[in-house]
């Protein structure tokens, strides 16, 4: 009975409306800002991670000296480099590429003033486009150029069935007539 009474006397002490007064109090505050505060919580446990570990990997990795580096990571290195000198070469033949194009597109500009202000005077603007062109030609082709031969023969006609190596022509479409 006396620790019955040592309790008792310990909650005589403290009004019980301000026992329940506190536990409201923090009733409704983790009731009003409970997501905001496990949020909170959350973003300062990983912050406090990600800089532990930048600081562990800033202290163990030692100063790297190429003569005595691993055959892998020397591996990776060339590679790397390789790949640097592989994309700078793609770079200029693109700026090669860019710069002719422009270039092409700038003859074909002039030429279209050149035919329009022959067009306001009057003039052909026909003839001077095919000397454009046959110059062009001309220029990009070494070889001089072959008489073509015709690609079929005048008296063959595949649709008359003379001659050849096959005269089987099909039948008429259509239903038989008979009578």
């Amino acid at each position: 009975m006396e620790a019955q009474d040592g309790a008792r006397v310990l909650n005589e002490d403290v009004p019980p409306e301000s026992q329940d007064l506190s536990f409201v109090l923090a009733s409704a505050f983790l009731s009003e800002y409970g997501w905001y505060a496990a949020i909170v919580c959350g973003g300062v446990y990983l912050l406090l991670q990600h800089l532990r570990k930048n600081r562990s990997t800033d202290s163990q990795s030692p100063p790297v000296s190429t003569s005595s580096q691993d055959p892998e990571v020397r591996r990776h290195v060339s590679l790397e480099a390789s790949r640097r000198r592989m994309q700078e070469e793609q770079d200029a033949r693109a700026a090669e590429f860019r710069e002719r194009q422009q270039r092409l597109e700038e003859d074909k500009r002039r030429q279209k003033i050149e035919m329009w202000e022959s067009m306001k005077e009057g003039k052909s603007y026909k003839g001077k486009a095919q000397q454009s062109t046959e110059e062009a030609t001309s220029s990009s082709s070494l070889r001089p150029k072959t008489e073509k031969k015709p690609l079929r023969n005048s008296g063959y006609s595949p649709l008359s069935g003379d001659g050849g190596t096959c005269s089987w022509r099909p039948g008429r479409r259509g239903p038989s007539t008979g009578g």
